[in-house]
């Protein structure tokens, strides 16, 4: 396969098969040298693609169920045979295309892609990895929630996998990694980051010890190592906080004749803060482990969101060939 393919699911996302659909048309034309699969009704995605930009490297792969994040994932899997994100990863498991975006279930598509994509050899549990905005560029979040119950094990496979990923996708050579604990001692933590720690330590890996909530967002580490549901708490609570802080600033900026003066001036610089900040711009979160790259795509993603998710993809992809 030369070129690159990629399935999009177009099902499961808050904001249905529209937003999917225009954000499949803005990857296609921005990367001509790809070509992209919509995974979903069939008669559907032909309406949907009718009222957009003709692309010759769109096409459908007609799947009419959808698995909901109310559902077992796993029994969801045995009954609908049928649904997006299996009919999906098939395809990329049948070596039809090279990766899938899906801003479906989280937990269906991680099932999916463990059992149909299958793990790489010697990593037990595949991980998702957020890229996070510093003041140098980025942080790797892993787990950022895939693995809610972690082993120390784990741990030390998310900062392999992690620090690989930097390293091949974002070029930063020998990245640094982190643990994020309660405090930057080594004997500091529960259980599980006590014996990750030590792991870690005696590994291979450029690591530079614990890491602190508050060092995160400084780019501290390249790779910042956590089980899933710490990771998870640290993202929502950093998506929550990006948007009061540039709210608030907003709401302060506009209170006063002279700060609306200031606010004008300063009104690129603003933009460019908020762009850095936007979990769109970034799209999504590959599942780290797997034999292909799956990327999840944020559940309320709008056309840019799915844009940049189909990005991730073709990033990875090209870094991997």
């Amino acid at each position: 396969m030369s070129k690159i393919i990629i399935a999009v699911d177009t099902l499961g996302g808050d904001l249905g098969a529209e937003a999917v659909v225009k954000g499949a048309v803005m990857a296609a034309e921005e990367f001509k040298d790809i070509s992209l699969v919509l995974v979903g009704p069939e008669g559907e995605l032909k309406g949907l693609l009718s009222n957009e930009k003709k692309c010759d490297n769109i096409s459908i792969l007609h799947a009419p169920d959808v698995i909901l994040p109310s559902e077992s994932p796993t029994l969801a899997f045995r009954r609908k045979k049928e649904a997006s994100i299996v009919v999906g990863l098939k395809y990329v498991k049948e070596g039809n295309a090279n990766g899938f975006v899906s801003a479906g279930s989280t937990g269906a598509l991680l099932t999916g892609a463990t059992v149909i994509i299958g793990r790489k050899k010697g990593i037990e549990r595949p991980a998702l990895g957020t890229l996070l905005p510093t003041p140098k560029g980025f942080t790797l979040l892993i787990d950022s929630g895939a693995n809610v119950d972690s082993k120390p094990n784990y741990l030390l496979q998310f900062g392999q996998i992690g620090a690989d990923y930097m390293e091949r996708c974002l070029g930063i050579k020998n990245p640094k990694v982190g643990l994020i604990n309660v405090g930057a001692e080594e004997e500091k933590g529960n259980e599980l980051a006590k014996a990750a720690y030590t792991l870690l330590k005696g590994s291979s890996l450029n690591f530079i010890g614990n890491a602190e909530g508050r060092d995160v967002p400084y780019g501290i580490c390249d790779v910042a190592v956590c089980d899933g549901f710490t990771g998870n708490v640290v993202l929502k609570f950093m998506e929550g906080f990006a948007k009061t802080m540039l709210g608030t600033i907003k709401e302060e900026l506009m209170a006063t004749p002279v700060s609306k003066i200031g606010a004008l001036l300063a009104k690129s610089a603003f933009g460019r803060v908020k762009k850095r900040y936007d979990y769109r711009e970034v799209g999504g979160a590959p599942f780290l482990g797997l034999n292909n790259i799956v990327v999840k795509a944020h559940g309320s993603s709008d056309a840019l969101a799915i844009k940049n998710a189909i990005k991730q993809a073709v990033i990875f992809e090209n870094k991997s060939l």
